[in-house]
């Protein structure tokens, strides 16, 4: 069992930055991918961002170059800095952690006004 707690989301202005972190626990040896999703109202969730236990990432071309995934795998924590926010960057942000099984946190709202 894995268990993930995001936090960092909130209401910024268009052009701003957030920071969100999901701190993994339990049996977090078996993770090999950890990612970010998000899902706006009415709309499917959604790839944002994902990176291996090898450190490749890969994103979504509508964020690419304004949102970076990393991992510090001493804390066991996965963040996801986003720049240059967007008001369609507006949604529920889910921290992904997949092993045999996915695993979700309970997500994040990011608000993004214009």
């Amino acid at each position: 069992q894995v268990q993930l707690v995001e936090s960092g989301g909130g209401l910024v202005q268009a052009g701003g930055s957030l920071r969100l972190s999901c701190a993994a626990s339990g049996s977090i040896f078996s993770i090999y991918l950890m990612g970010w999703y998000r899902q706006a109202p009415g709309k499917q969730r959604e790839l944002v961002a994902r990176i291996t236990s090898g450190g490749i990432t890969n994103y979504a071309d509508s964020v690419k170059g304004r949102f970076t995934i990393s991992r510090d795998n001493a804390k066991n924590t996965v963040y996801l800095q986003m720049n240059s926010l967007k008001p369609e960057d507006t949604a529920v942000y889910f921290c992904n952690a997949v092993t045999m099984s996915d695993y979700w946190g309970q997500g994040t709202q990011v608000t993004v006004s214009s």
